[in-house]
């Protein structure tokens, strides 16, 4: 998601924490903005379901799931899918797309996931991990709940980029180390501030090892071809060859 507005660092340290991240005030306008967008449509999901490959009869956990696109797509493909996510406007949503059968729960990435050892083949965590600032205990939560040789499917901001864009308007952010970022949403007439922490690709990487985990994938993957066509405005700029552009980056992790 494209940033709104972005509120100064030295304005985020004295703000309440809850005041951040109200996903349940923003959940109608954020599900309908996900719906059909360019880079969660046609970029982001379409990258992590080439990413998962053949489903078929694999547990999924969907780890902050929202209002349930990709959950509603693994299943599609034959997947055994749990949605956990720290919002129950998002999840009130998701079960009116998936049905009353459907396993959503309310869980907030930071805490202990209620789920036994080994219960699933493959989490997927599409675009959450960007949201806490300390990974360790989640990616060990991950770890816990996947069985041995399962996968874990991520994608984030790309770290690149957000430097990118915050020095393009006038900030002088370092690539390095892990720093606070706050956006100002507004979606179906709700606003809300987001938080971010942003971290360097090395930041990543040592902390999905130190987890336990192997790096399968690290993927920068190429938008779909439907989408130069269907988002015109957006693509004016680019040559007819050019399949790929930057935003989110995307991992697949082994659990070993």
């Amino acid at each position: 998601m494209a940033p709104m507005s972005t509120i100064p660092e030295d304005h985020v340290e004295a703000a309440d924490p809850s005041a951040f991240n109200d996903y349940d005030r923003l959940a109608e306008g954020y599900a309908a903005e996900n719906e059909n967008n360019l880079l969660n449509a046609y970029y982001e999901r379409p990258a992590m379901l080439e990413l998962a490959g053949d489903v078929t009869g694999r547990r999924i956990l969907d780890a902050g799931c929202g209002a349930g696109p990709l959950f509603a797509a693994l299943r599609d493909r034959g997947a055994v899918v749990t949605g956990v996510d720290a919002s129950a406007g998002m999840l009130e949503l998701a079960r009116r797309r998936l049905g009353a059968d459907a396993d959503l729960r309310v869980a907030d990435l930071a805490d202990p996931l209620p789920f036994p050892d080994g219960a699933f083949d493959d989490v997927v965590a599409s675009l959450v991990l960007h949201y806490l600032e300390d990974w360790g205990p989640t990616l060990t939560e991950f770890r816990r709940v996947l069985r041995p040789g399962g996968r874990l499917l991520v994608s984030v901001d790309h770290p690149f980029v957000i430097t990118l864009m915050r020095h393009m308007a006038g900030e002088k952010p370092s690539y390095f180390g892990i720093r606070n970022r706050v956006e100002e949403w507004t979606m179906g007439g709700q606003t809300a501030r987001m938080s971010f922490w942003d971290r360097p690709l090395h930041e990543m990487t040592e902390a999905f090892i130190a987890a336990g985990f192997r790096i399968d994938v690290i993927s920068e993957p190429p938008f779909v071809p439907e989408a130069r066509d269907l988002f015109p405005e957006q693509f004016s700029e680019y040559e007819p060859t050019r399949t790929r552009f930057l935003s989110f980056l995307f991992f697949v992790l082994d659990a070993g």
